[in-house]
């Protein structure tokens, strides 16, 4: 599934727990990883030196990453280049032929407000290859990382059923279970009318619909029959259907979320999904969009 893994660096902490993520599933992957540092060139007020000086940093912070590598007995090839930083690496992503970027959900550049770094932002929008996001609030230490328990969100779209195959190579790899999830939105279902409760045969028609959907897809992840799959419906209303997901996060230990970018009702045009965006800017666990290309 991933032969070939890059991840972005620009020498903060977020960037540099990602790459420790990188590194770890490039060596369950026996994958090739390609480190890369982007010199925003946007500005045009920077002189010679103050040039040569970022080019330095760059070069100073991809060796920070490859001393790790070696820690780890991970051969790494190592890029410095300048451009817009999300372009560029989206670029440079579909040059390599790369199977997942690895990247820090918010750089040194983020600013302290923002739970989504515009870098970041930008790769998911730019990028048709999936996208591994490690949060701000990752705990994890030190190079070695548990994969025992993956989610998979699902609303039956195609998109969301893109996730399948990662989510069974993780899995795979990693000797997790997968846990498919489904969460019947009532108040969508009802519309404005739906203030008094919605009538039973809907609700208990919305869960039949949502047992199909989830074992579809779990059928879909073990399809060889190697991986522990467990299924959930879940119902909300006034909440949303992602802080439903939130919550079955922490209560399940989950320790990597795979989801597809955008669900059945979201427009191409958009960024992402209105439900991938509201966990991925919220959760504190590692989180791999599968884009939608």
């Amino acid at each position: 599934m991933y032969d070939r893994i890059l991840i972005p660096v620009d020498g903060s902490d977020e960037a540099t727990r990602a790459a420790r993520r990188g590194l770890d599933l490039a060596r369950r992957f026996d994958a090739a990883v390609d480190i890369l540092h982007v010199i925003d060139r946007r500005s045009s007020t920077r002189t010679s030196d103050e040039q040569a000086q970022l080019r330095e940093r760059g070069e100073e912070i991809v060796a920070e990453i490859e001393s790790l590598a070696a820690d780890l007995d991970q051969p790494v090839t190592t890029t410095v280049t300048d451009g817009s930083p999300a372009a560029r690496i989206a670029r440079l992503a579909a040059d390599y032929e790369t199977g997942l970027i690895v990247i820090g959900r918010q750089g040194i550049t983020g600013l302290g407000k923002r739970l989504l770094g515009g870098v970041t932002e930008g790769v998911l929008h730019r990028s048709d290859v999936p996208v591994l996001v490690v949060p701000t609030g990752d705990r994890s230490t030190g190079d070695s990382f548990d994969y025992d328990r993956l989610l998979v969100p699902t609303d039956g779209s195609e998109n969301a059923t893109r996730a399948a195959p990662h989510a069974r190579a993780v899995a795979r790899q990693c000797g997790a279970t997968a846990n498919v999830l489904s969460v019947i939105d009532l108040q969508a279902a009802g519309g404005a009318f739906s203030a008094g409760g919605l009538e039973k045969s809907l609700v208990d028609r919305l869960e039949d619909e949502g047992e199909t959907i989830v074992d579809e897809l779990a059928a879909e992840i073990d399809a060889a029959g190697d991986v522990e799959v467990e299924t959930a419906v879940t119902k909300t209303s006034l909440d949303g259907v992602a802080a439903e997901i939130r919550e079955y996060i922490g209560a399940h230990d989950i320790d990597l979320v795979v989801m597809g970018s955008h669900g059945r009702s979201n427009l191409r045009r958009q960024l992402l999904g209105s439900v991938s965006s509201a966990v991925l800017r919220s959760v504190d666990v590692p989180m791999l969009i599968v884009t939608r290309s």
